[in-house]
């Protein structure tokens, strides 16, 4: 049933229009000068967007402005000269933002009420937003570059030529077809090299263009009362957030000819040159087309359009998105890949092909007979309904978003502005479009194996026998001699009988199952294969995107089977964590950890997908970098591709950068609330965290928590905010912040336990010791084991300052004079303390941590070195980890090389075996045989080191 507008009823709408109507006569008299139909007309669209209702609140004298000229009628070919005459009485910043934001505003409201009460089409709407956004950053541009000019000198080439700021419009900015409320991403560049002329001193060109790129970005996407213009993005440009932000055309065509990405291409489809058209404008797309467009047909675009398409639904899957209507199957994106895959591999031949618009693209392609009428109309029609749902759902309320709403008030929402009699009937009409799409996607870029459900192969027969016996004997047909294979295959069916796991998921299940099952037959022991990938699909058997993962990556299921196989504890993480499966696709990147230098920026890079002021998605994002990099250090791990030593240097590397990321985190939401410690520098923090126990001693194992203390050096006083609180109240709440964000358990769990026990006084002390007070604490009041845990502490992150007083506090503290006998007395009645209270092993086995000989002695013996000897060698001070502190002790000679070269290798072995169990899900025991010989060796050093005590056997 189609309806008219009028007929359109709905009480969800009614009674948002009603509310926002009321609201609007209390602020606005003038509203009875409206007529009935123009009234009738406001109510619909306060109804229909809360942007709208909320700017007219603000605003109402734009409402007679608006019914004062036909909405149906293009504005754009004024915004450029509107905007000009707005800025040029401005004088300072903070005006020019003001008012680039109340005339984005006053457009954005009147192309949202054009769009719902649908008086225009769907192109109309779309050219109208790009040409708004081009329009505010070319004034934003040109008010910026005459400000800078005046004070700065304009810059020029060595031929004294002006040399402008030239902006690369990206994505659908470039492509004219801008969402409602999108990011614009843009990409900065100047002609040539030179300097200025007329300021005061000579600036470089690219110096002059970078100060002018940050501040336009600031004058465009800085929130202030009036919102903001856009959201920018400038990670496109060449090396992306590490690389300038604005360089010279001849540094972009060297990046792109020399270090330019397939991805880089597909982006580049869409570049265009904002603002009036020039001869620099020409320019820059010459040096850009033969990055973009080969001479040749280029069928290679294909794969790495697959490739991409492949990251996209894996983010989906990471995300948990559903009803997304941009990254889903056939969604917005996959009409994109369709367009730009012809235009990658024929546009270098067909120049008609090089337009940045699909609309424009689509019908070269069926002019140039590369796709036919039908298909052509289809992708039109389905991508047009697609980009209009979009563009509504962002006009509700100004928000990024391309995911189908969960309300009834949306929905009603798009069905009175899509002229749509129902939610079902547009949901329809929404899957309909999707479903042409993907056969349009795969027709043209593919990646996807034949999905038949017949597969032919006798695991078929295996996976839907009926009887125990009819199973055990086709597995003996095929040379698989093991009947707890057929029985535990049998348990597990019985088992998700009873589960729900719906048609589609049955149906995928059943197409999995005989291929994993053909797999595991081939393994040494197959029932000890089945086992835990069983696990491991019972967790996912509701989740029918990752079953479809496996069944369509033959190198997913081979990667699940031999992890699964080779440790328990990949298995018990992948079914704790199904997103996980994710990293099995691509086996080459599995087994490719992160260089030890390169957390960090690969942390920072992995978070800048996700909006900088949704923390609740940010800790999550660091748990599933966590939990990522984890699976390639213990696939690494398990397969022999990383030593020991280089699987706890990997683990505390990784822990390091989710630390700084952490204290970046709390840092910003408490100095938003309170503002910072007066007396510290802008940049500065004035704080520092050292890391105890095996994150000090770089020796962090798979489940290991964090010990953690806290120091800051600021001044006493108050913060500088609109809320001010005294700042050891300030750097104690940071710290709980800090323990918020490690501890608080999201969809990926928790970050890492964080034991704060070690800080000065233990548990009844301060969260946050000031380092003089820290320093007192060390120097008075310590314990000799708190002096032996300070051996292992190292300082993780923070500022220099505070990290070269900790350094200077650690050593004198460790090099203190002590008597030898006392300290040894102190350090061994210590260790038996510990041993009595953690030791608790079965007779006959060894504890590789706790039982006499093992790790624990080992670690006294490193410490109770130091704390002795010290004094006289400050180079003992200098190292946190055990084994270059026998390297140092051995060179000093205050161990026998030998008995250094001992412990450092039961050391390094005892902690590989750790590491093994551990993933094998066992306890740290080990028969007391195996490793009775290094433990008796350790036992010996350890008494002939810490003098007339000797430690008794069990």
């Amino acid at each position: 049933m189609t309806l008219e507008r009028g007929e359109y009823q709905s009480e969800l709408l009614n009674q948002a229009a009603d509310k926002y109507l009321a609201d609007l006569k209390q602020v606005w008299p003038e509203w009875q000068s409206l007529t009935a139909q123009q009234l009738t007309q406001l109510h619909h669209v306060l109804g229909l967007s809360d942007f709208v209702a909320e700017q007219l609140l603000r605003h109402p004298h734009w409402i007679v402005d608006f019914f004062e000229t036909e909405f149906n009628v293009p504005e754009r070919q004024h915004f450029a000269r509107h905007i000009a005459e707005l800025m040029r009485d401005v004088h300072d910043e903070e005006d020019a933002k003001a008012k680039l934001r109340q005339y984005r505003n006053q457009q954005m409201v009147r192309l949202a009420w054009r769009d719902f009460m649908g008086l225009a089409p769907l192109e109309n709407s779309l050219l109208d937003l790009s040409v708004l956004a081009e329009s505010l950053i070319i004034a934003a541009r040109d008010w910026l570059y005459d400000e800078m000019c005046s004070s700065l000198g304009m810059p020029c080439d060595k031929h004294g030529q002006a040399q402008p700021l030239m902006i690369l419009g990206m994505g659908k900015l470039g492509g004219r077809e801008l969402n409602f409320s999108s990011d614009i991403d843009l990409i900065f560049t100047f002609p040539e090299h030179g300097e200025t002329v007329g300021g005061r001193r000579t600036l470089d060109n690219q110096q002059f263009f970078i100060r002018m790129g940050q501040r336009l970005v600031n004058l465009l996407g800085q929130v202030t009362t009036d919102g903001f213009v856009f959201r920018v993005d400038m990670r496109l440009r060449p090396y992306g957030e590490s690389g300038p932000l604005v360089v010279s055309y001849s540094a972009l065509e060297d990046y792109y000819q020399e270090q330019g990405r397939e991805w880089e291409r597909y982006a580049m489809v869409k570049a265009r040159a904002l603002g009036p058209w020039n001869r620099y404008s020409d320019q820059l797309h010459d040096l850009l087309r033969p990055f973009i467009y080969r001479r040749y047909i280029d069928f290679s675009a294909i794969d790495s359009l697959r490739r991409m398409k492949q990251l996209i639904a894996q983010e989906v899957r990471r995300r948990q998105l559903t009803d997304n209507i941009k990254l889903g199957a056939g969604g917005i994106r996959e009409v994109e890949f369709v367009v730009q895959s012809f235009q990658l591999i024929r546009g270098g031949r067909e120049p008609e092909l090089r337009c940045q618009s699909i609309y424009e693209a689509i019908d070269a392609l069926y002019q140039l007979h590369q796709m036919d009428y039908f298909a052509a109309d289809e992708l039109r029609q389905s991508y047009s309904l697609l980009r209009r749902v979009e563009n509504l759902l962002q006009a509700i309320n100004d928000k990024q978003t391309q995911t189908l709403p969960s309300d009834g008030l949306s929905w009603h929402r798009l069905c009175y502005a899509t002229d749509t009699a129902n939610e079902a009937q547009l949901r329809a009409e929404i899957e309909a479009a999707m479903k042409k799409i993907h056969r349009h996607f795969r027709d043209a870029v593919g990646g996807e194996e034949n999905t038949d459900a017949t597969y032919d192969c006798w695991t078929v027969q295996l996976w839907c026998a009926h009887q125990l016996n009819d199973a055990k004997l086709m597995l003996k047909e095929h040379g698989v001699e093991d009947d707890a294979l057929a029985e535990r295959l049998f348990q597990w069916k019985d088992a998700i009988a009873r589960r729900s796991i719906g048609p589609r998921g049955r149906e995928t299940l059943d197409k999995l199952m005989p291929k994993l099952l053909e797999e595991i037959g081939l393994c040494a022991a197959p029932v000890d294969a089945f086992v835990p990938v069983s696990g491991v699909l019972e967790q996912i058997l509701t989740r029918t995107t990752y079953l479809e993962l496996l069944y369509e990556n033959p190198g997913a299921r081979q990667q699940l089977i031999s992890l699964c196989s080779a440790s328990p504890w990949i298995a018990s993480e992948l079914a704790r964590f199904p997103m996980l499966l994710d990293e099995l696709i691509d086996p080459a990147q599995l087994y490719n950890t992160t260089s030890l230098d390169d957390y960090a920026s690969e942390l920072r890079q992995y978070l800048l997908r996700i909006p900088a002021d949704d923390m609740e998605q940010l800790m999550e994002g660091m748990r599933q970098f966590k939990l990522s990099q984890q699976l390639k250090i213990a696939a690494a791990d398990v397969t022999g591709v990383l030593p020991v030593m280089q699987v706890s240097d990997h683990l505390t590397f990784l822990a390091e950068a989710l630390i700084e990321q952490v204290v970046h985190y709390a840092w910003l939401q408490l100095t938003e609330r309170y503002g910072t410690p007066n007396g510290v520098e802008a940049g500065d923090m004035a704080f520092a965290v050292v890391g105890y126990g095996k994150l000090g001693g770089i020796e962090l194992g798979y489940g290991s928590d964090l010990d953690l203390v806290f120091l800051h050096n600021a001044p006493e006083g108050m913060t500088n905010g609109d809320k001010q609180i005294e700042v050891g109240l300030f750097y104690a709440k940071l710290a709980q912040r800090i323990q918020h964000l490690f501890s608080t358990r999201t969809v990926s769990g928790i970050l890492y336990e964080v034991d704060l026990r070690l800080r000065p006084s233990g548990a009844s002390g301060l969260l946050v010791s000031s380092i003089d007070s820290f320093a007192d604490y060390q120097r008075e009041q310590a314990w000799t084991w708190e002096h032996q845990a300070l051996v292992r502490a190292r300082f993780i992150h923070g500022d220099a300052a505070l990290a070269e007083r900790f350094a200077d506090i650690r050593t004198e503290v460790l090099s203190r004079s002590r008597d030898t006998k006392t300290l040894a007395t102190e350090v061994h009645q210590m260790r038996l303390k510990m041993r009595e209270h953690l030791l608790k092993v079965p007779k006959g086995m060894f504890d590789l941590k706790q039982s006499p000989g093992g790790i624990a002695d080992i670690e006294f013996i490193a410490q109770f070195l130091v704390l002795a000897h010290a004094q006289q060698y400050h180079e003992l001070c200098v190292w946190s980890d055990n084994v270059r502190i026998f390297e140092v002790a051995a060179d000093l000679e205050l161990l026998p090389v030998m008995c250094a070269q001992a412990l450092t290798q039961i050391y390094c072995q005892l902690r590989d075996e750790s590491h093994h169990l551990t993933l094998a899900g066992k306890p740290s025991h080990l028969p007391l045989e195996e490793v009775a010989r290094q433990a008796t060796q350790v036992v010996e050093i350890y008494g002939d080191i810490l003098g007339p005590e000797k430690q008794q056997s069990e």
